[in-house]
């Protein structure tokens, strides 16, 4: 899994786009990306745009779920957006969907946000 952080300063928000599997051998570093976007001292919001990642396992979903409890404790928004169909029905079976901010798997899911183009 590889992941691209980029980092709006005037929107305050860091967006994550990982790619790849998201399975418990790389579930950890995208842990610590979502973990340091969600705890800076300057960010208002975290979107993980999910539009790359093609696999998630439960210890992808482990990792988005412990990012949204933390993200809760520090008043910061945290958001999935863009999931390819595979991984938006893991999310919505395991009912992490709503967590994330995704909807019943409409077109909205798939619109881009108003994302920043990756670098």
């Amino acid at each position: 899994m590889d992941d691209v952080r980029a980092q709006d300063a005037e929107r305050r928000q860091v967006v994550l786009r990982p790619a790849g599997e998201i399975d418990m051998s790389t579930a950890d570093a995208l842990e610590r990306e979502l973990l340091d976007a969600v705890r800076s001292a300057d960010v208002d919001e975290v979107l993980v745009d999910l539009a790359g990642v093609a696999f998630l396992d439960s210890s992808g979903v482990r990792v988005l779920v412990h990012g949204a409890v933390v993200a809760r404790e520090r008043a910061v928004t945290l958001r999935a957006a863009r999931p390819q169909p595979v991984v938006a029905r893991v999310l919505r079976i395991t009912s992490v969907d709503a967590l994330l901010g995704l909807t019943d798997g409409g077109a909205e899911d798939h619109a881009d946000h108003g994302l920043p183009a990756p670098d």
